[in-house]
């Protein structure tokens, strides 16, 4: 039996992506050799011709399916042959067959089923009656006739019409088995059948949030993915009675017409009698989970994909360098936890204050906060956004106006998954001492200071930038979601000096059990002076080294290229560039020299120059650009956060009000904007740009800055609706 060869994979990916054969077979040349996805799209750009990140993970899951696909083919074509029901056509149409689902409906007439009617009256010797009613011609027959023969009560067909009735079990899953039919009822129910669905009990507290779903009637190939998983949670809970309405009749009618050779035949009231149970007791309920889960696994992918660009752009929210930051966990009846850190994140101090109910220490907390801020020099304050952040706001705003001070300023900070990180055995590695509410405290301050370094502390899917992301399959959603983290941290570089374990085990490469081993190694032998002392780690080779030597960086190092991206395997061609201008490595650490090179670098033909060295011009491209700007963070070059002195009440917001505000999560239907009050408000799709959007992520980013105008204010239910029309430059 002929396999499946790399060159056929590589032309169907290349042509399902739009990319060259070539570049898809390097990329699975580079892969089946065990290099990272990271590893490749950066340092492999000449072999792939410069495939990103994204079309290489696509390039991964096609590889994935299409060789699953392969080996199910062999397995199908094995079982046939075994069976010896393997015929030249069946060998041929399975070997066609383009996804998995092709190659089950070709084996499903052939598989060893349950017992099932079909087989019963198999075992009853039955299948030759069936046979001839599917086939004889004849139109003057007597179908009750032939069925006589068959009668023979020990074998449990006791009469004429039981023969037939067991004959017609026979045909009615032969039809419905057949691998066109079932590909064309799938298709008459996606473009035919709409999704209804209706509340079960009106009454029930959980059904107010799905009164929109009521008396809800969609086509099912119109259907967004956010409302097929709200719909699936309402059933689910049950609160929602679903399914799908088609005309049954109709289909019935275009299964006959496929199936029944002889419409003037004295046996097609049987046949269509067959058809009809066949259709409704197999083929249907089949097609309608088969659809269901299809539309689930849309809604799924959907989801997924929305969180996976959401905890991106969150991820890659610049830090806060250089300023000792004031961390508030806030509370009501346990208190506010209050901890302050340095610059480089290291606790120095930390409280608990009570200015909410019961306690009411008002005038207590703002002296305990006035002396933290004067004498650990704090000119930032981070607030975390759940219970109690607007009280807490407030008493912060208060603050700063009594002391005066201009520098002093506030921040509210998304304390999703902070609970999960103050649990963890990471967080109580780290910091001991503290009890769970304190280090979360610590958690708050520290992501402002640097979001990546705190966030991959955290499982991904307890951040909570994403839309339905509990009703997705968990394996989906955390590979994904891995995936997206291990992009951030090695696009920005990790610092192999700081970094915590949770960091360095998303480095290309590394993993958890590395990362363990090498925080190990620096506590016990001290710092990394180079990059090439991470071979010293026991349990790291040479292979490793190379996956991750150009995504770590040690900033001590007396070599200033271990401070780049600029991979170790390239030093000798940095060198040789930098001669070639007239510099050294030791001008990466003069200022002044540092701007002559950028000033020579701009006006440098690399064509020439890439020949000349013997190296492609995407990597000559990318170590010019690191030598341009050694030790460059590249989130430092996207807006920061907002931070504010005073406070907005949501009584203030008045309709056509202009503000600036922070995008918090973007969604199918919208995005969340907080605006400085304590309700996020939406900007719902159709008020993100006078011009057509297609999703609103084409638009704005979790972080982003963007001005929106008040539209309305809903004080009772607690909504606040925005528009970016007119206010936000599109």
């Amino acid at each position: 039996m002929e396999r499946v060869t790399r060159v056929d994979y590589a032309q169907v990916i290349a042509g399902e992506l739009g990319v060259k054969p070539r570049q898809v077979e390097q990329a699975i040349r580079l892969l089946d050799e065990g290099n990272t996805i990271p590893f490749i799209a950066r340092y492999r750009k000449e072999a792939t011709g410069e495939l990103d990140e994204e079309q290489l993970r696509q390039i991964q899951a096609r590889l994935t399916y299409l060789r699953n696909l392969a080996t199910r083919k062999n397995e199908v074509l094995h079982s046939l042959a075994e069976m010896e029901k393997l015929t030249p056509e069946l060998q041929a149409a399975i070997a066609e067959a383009v996804t998995l689902q092709a190659v089950e409906d070709l084996y499903r007439p052939f598989r060893p089923k349950r017992k099932t009617r079909a087989t019963v009256a198999k075992e009853r010797g039955l299948e030759p009656l069936a046979k001839r009613l599917a086939e004889d011609a004849s139109e003057d027959g007597n179908p009750l006739v032939w069925a006589e023969d068959f009668v023979d009560p020990e074998r449990g067909v006791a009469s004429a019409e039981a023969a037939l009735a067991g004959a017609m079990d026979i045909l009615a899953e032969a039809i419905t088995d057949e691998p066109e039919i079932r590909q064309a009822a799938r298709t008459f129910l996606w473009k035919e059948g709409v999704l209804r669905a209706e509340l079960k009990d009106a009454d029930a507290e959980q059904a107010r949030e799905f009164t929109m779903y009521a008396d809800y009637r969609e086509p099912v190939n119109k259907i967004p993915p956010h409302r097929i998983l709200a719909i699936n949670r309402g059933e689910k809970l049950n609160v929602l009675k679903v399914g799908l309405e088609f005309d049954e009749e109709r289909l019935i009618r275009m299964v006959s017409e496929r199936s029944i050779r002889y419409p003037r035949s004295c046996a097609v009231t049987y046949l269509q009698q067959a058809i009809a149970d066949g259709v409704k007791r197999l083929l249907l309920p089949a097609v309608e989970r088969e659809i269901r889960a299809e539309l689930m696994k849309e809604g799924e992918r959907q989801a997924i994909k929305i969180f996976g660009v959401n905890l991106r752009h969150l991820l890659l929210q610049p830090p806060v360098k250089g300023r000792r930051v004031l961390g508030i966990d806030p509370g009501f009846r346990t208190g506010c936890k209050v901890a302050v850190v340095d610059e480089t994140g290291k606790l120095l101090t930390m409280a608990t204050i009570y200015p909410h109910p019961p306690q009411n220490r008002r005038e207590e907390a703002l002296q305990i906060l006035e002396g933290l801020v004067k004498t650990e020099n704090v000119d930032l304050l981070a607030i975390g956004n759940g219970t109690a952040s607007r009280e807490t706001e407030l008493l912060v705003a208060e603050l700063l106006q009594k002391m005066g001070r201009n520098r002093v300023e506030y921040c509210i900070v998304s304390e999703a998954g902070a609970s999960v990180y103050s649990a963890s055995p990471l967080a109580r590695e780290e910091l001991p001492k503290l009890d769970v509410a304190m280090r979360g405290a610590v958690s708050i301050a520290r992501r402002l200071q640097d979001p990546l370094a705190e966030l991959v502390k955290i499982e991904p899917r307890s951040i909570g930038v994403g839309q339905y992301q509990h009703d997705v399959d968990e394996k989906e959603l955390e590979a994904a979601l891995a995936a997206v983290v291990e992009s951030c941290v090695n696009f920005v570089g990790v610092d192999l000096n700081t970094a915590s374990p949770a960091l360095l085990s998303y480095v290309a490469g590394i993993g958890p059990a590395l990362a363990g081993k090498i925080v190990a190694h620096r506590e016990q032998n001290g710092r990394f002076k180079q990059r090439k002392d991470l071979l010293a780690v026991i349990g790291l080779g040479q292979k490793t080294f190379t996956q991750a030597a150009g995504f770590i960086r040690v900033p001590e190092s007396a070599n200033p290229l271990d401070n780049t991206p600029v991979h170790p395997e390239s030093y000798a061609i940095a060198e040789k560039l930098l001669a070639k201008l007239g510099f050294s490595l030791a001008d990466l650490q003069d200022k002044s020299e540092l701007q002559r090179l950028r000033a020579s670098l701009r006006g440098l033909a690399l064509t020439e120059f890439a020949s000349e060295l013997g190296v492609g011009l995407p990597t000559l491209q990318d170590i010019a650009d690191a030598l341009a700007r050694p030790g460059r963070d590249p989130r430092e070059s996207l807006p920061p956060p907002i931070f504010r002195r005073d406070v907005l009440k949501m009584e203030d917001l008045r309709e056509g009000m202009v503000l600036q505000g922070t995008v918090r999560n973007v969604v199918d239907f919208g995005a969340f904007v907080d605006i400085g009050v304590k309700q996020d408000g939406l900007v719902h799709i159709s008020e993100l740009s006078e011009a057509y959007v297609r999703h609103p992520a084409d638009k704005v980013a979790v972080g982003d800055v963007v001005r929106v105008r008040v539209l309305g204010v809903d004080h009772q239910r607690q909504r606040i609706s925005l528009s970016m029309k007119g206010v936000a430059g599109d």
